[in-house]
């Protein structure tokens, strides 16, 4: 048995009353529906509460009930059961009748507690490397050979050069806060709203990623005046700012551990009783015995044991995390580099008690922090609102655009699929997550650590233009990467990290304007930012799909093969359209005819 549904964990669906959460279900009017059920565990046992026909509207039979919690636990999971002809169906977050009772994976769920920071969802994020950015400051620039990075000298290389692997995290061009604070003008007229900054605190490399002082700013990019400043020029703009935090390892320079005895002979790695020897992993008592990030040597792992080193990170007054959102910084959450990997010992033990303190370190500073996981891979057991508000979306989001658009992986090895492999990989990715959690992950084409998305479509703009126009309407908040706007390039680390080419005769003005149109409309519609997700059409080439709130609608449309064709099956969408407006060309679009799609094209329609 096939037909159409809809619901979704939206407010619009699933309003909070006084009795309890009152669902909504959307069934065809002509279904003949005998008896229908919201079914919950508020025990651990099956509870089916009745649902009643309260309205027929615009084609639709609505069924209402309220939904049984389950008290034992934060999150409640429900689906619907149907009587149709004498026979059972049901319907979970996937909205596919099935005679068949699903995996709890599959049903929706509502966690009643959560708390996200709600300001996240009409943001637009903007990521920055401060060193490859602008150079504001040429009198803090690196010299060639100022000092020595994994035994061999720092290179001093010229704006436009390109980065050279062999050389990586020793070279450095001269970017940094002062560059970030006098291109504000430029980032403020492009639309963006908050900026995700890659670590800015003392290390010896141009990635920052091997932290030797957590509670000062690199040299290199300036001074905690010259941060204090950044931060209240963004305030004054009404503007956002989250740092990078590397809590997982410091750098083997760091005076805790200190491998080459540059700050006397008390770090970890010269003794045994070193006040900071339990900071780290050590298998034996052999200095070389320690526990590196993934293998690498530089990066010696923090062991969550240590008393001491909760103290310093999350707990104490002026801990790590506290220290950088009290004024006059005030930053306004933190992205946690690999966070899925820290914890006790060498195997990330009891990290989810360590991701919840560090969220409720962060809530205490501000109620409204933002607590963002850096994760490749799926990691919806961190996302269900007691530990991260949201993930950089590479599984849910990032990925599927490389196999749909690019058809290859994050290694650039072929991996070709068609829309409705594109359609199930975002929906199975989404309907594991409460539905605050899917409006708050971050979404992006690209990062420091992957190829830009340009790249891998081989610098086929009309393919990037369709990852652009899904980046701003897909349910989630978009961060673009430096320079994405303006079509730089870039394959593997580093070389995804060149320096952004301010001589605007290297720009491409078409793509910018493409974004800068998505930009606007996403600040100015309260359905992309906050409203429910509907796939519509999901074929070959061709996919669709609508975001609802309240009466308001907009569509998406995205084809990446010849020109065609497509009748948009406005009936699965629960509110009667009267007409549609198309945002790229300001034309009407009449709800009986086809729409005509380019080859390798995009559409966004509104009502």
């Amino acid at each position: 048995m096939d037909f159409i549904a809809f619901h979704a964990p939206h407010p619009d669906f699933l309003e909070k009353t006084d009795e309890g959460y009152l669902a909504s279900l959307y069934l065809p009017e002509e279904l003949k529906l005998e008896q229908a059920w919201l079914r919950s565990e508020p025990d651990n046992e099956e509870y089916l509460s009745p649902m009643q026909l309260v309205k027929n509207e615009e084609g639709w039979q609505i069924w209402q009930g309220i939904l049984r919690l389950n008290t034992a636990e934060d999150i409640t999971l429900y689906c619907f059961k149907l009587m149709i002809a004498g026979q059972q169906q049901w319907l979970d977050a996937r909205i596919k009748p099935s005679p068949y009772f699903s995996e709890r994976d599959f049903h929706f769920r509502l966690n009643p507690h959560i708390e996200p920071a709600r300001w996240l969802w009409s943001q637009v994020f903007y990521q920055i490397f401060p060193e490859r950015f602008y150079d504001g400051d040429p009198s803090n620039n690196v010299k060639d050979a100022d000092y020595l990075y994994e035994g061999k000298p720092v290179v001093a290389k010229s704006w436009n050069e390109l980065p050279d692997r062999r050389q990586g995290p020793r070279e450095f061009y001269g970017g940094d806060l002062e560059g970030i604070r006098q291109k504000l003008d430029y980032l403020q007229e492009l639309g963006v709203t908050g900026l995700y900054l890659n670590p800015i605190f003392t290390s010896p490399s141009s990635h920052k990623y091997d932290t030797v002082d957590y509670y000062d700013i690199d040299p290199h990019f300036g001074t905690k005046e010259t941060f204090a400043l950044l931060c209240h020029d963004l305030r004054t703009r009404h503007m956002r700012i989250l740092l990078d935090a590397v809590v997982n390892h410091t750098s083997e320079r760091h005076p805790w551990f200190d491998r080459y005895g540059e700050h006397g002979s008390s770090g970890a790695y010269h003794s045994t009783t070193s006040e900071t020897r339990d900071y780290y992993v050590f298998q034996s008592d052999d200095a070389e015995s320690y526990h590196g990030w993934y293998g690498v040597k530089t990066l010696p792992v923090l062991d969550y044991r240590s008393e001491k080193l909760r103290d310093i990170v999350y707990r104490k007054d002026d801990a790590i995390l506290r220290y950088w959102m009290r004024p006059p910084y005030s930053i306004d959450g933190w992205r946690f580099d690999v966070i899925h990997m820290l914890g006790e010992g060498s195997g990330a033990l009891n990290n989810a008690a360590y991701v919840k303190h560090f969220r409720q370190t962060l809530r205490e500073e501000n109620p409204e922090a933002f607590v963002l996981g850096e994760h490749f891979f799926e990691a919806s057991k961190w996302l269900q609102g007691d530990q991260e508000d949201a993930a950089m979306n590479y599984y849910g989001f990032t990925a599927p655009l490389w196999f749909f658009l690019a058809a290859k992986d994050v290694r650039m090895h072929g991996l070709s699929i068609d829309a409705k492999d594109f359609d199930h990989l975002l929906e199975r990715a989404r309907i594991k997550l409460p539905f605050e959690v899917q409006l708050s992950q971050f979404n992006l084409l690209g990062s420091h650590d992957t190829p830009r998305f340009l790249s891998f479509v081989e610098g086929d703009t009309a393919l990037m233009k369709i990852a652009v126009m899904l980046l701003f309407t897909y349910i989630g908040t978009p961060c673009v990467y430096y320079g994405d706007e303006i079509g730089l390039e870039g394959l593997h680390d580093p070389d995804c990290r060149r320096t952004f080419p301010w001589d605007e005769s290297q720009w491409d003005q078409d793509l910018r304007h493409h974004f800068k149109t998505l930009i606007q409309f996403r600040k100015s519609s309260k359905v992309l930012q906050e409203g429910a997700f509907i796939s519509l059409y999901a074929e070959n080439d061709v996919y669709a799909f609508a975001r609802t709130a309240g009466k308001k609608i907009v569509i998406g449309v995205i084809n990446r093969g010849e020109a065609t064709s497509l009748q948009l099956p406005l009936n699965k969408l629960p509110i009667k359209l009267t007409s549609l407006q198309s945002l790229f060309d300001q034309q009407e679009h009449p709800l009986d005819e086809a729409l005509e799609l380019k080859a390798k094209s995009s559409m966004v329609l509104f009502n």
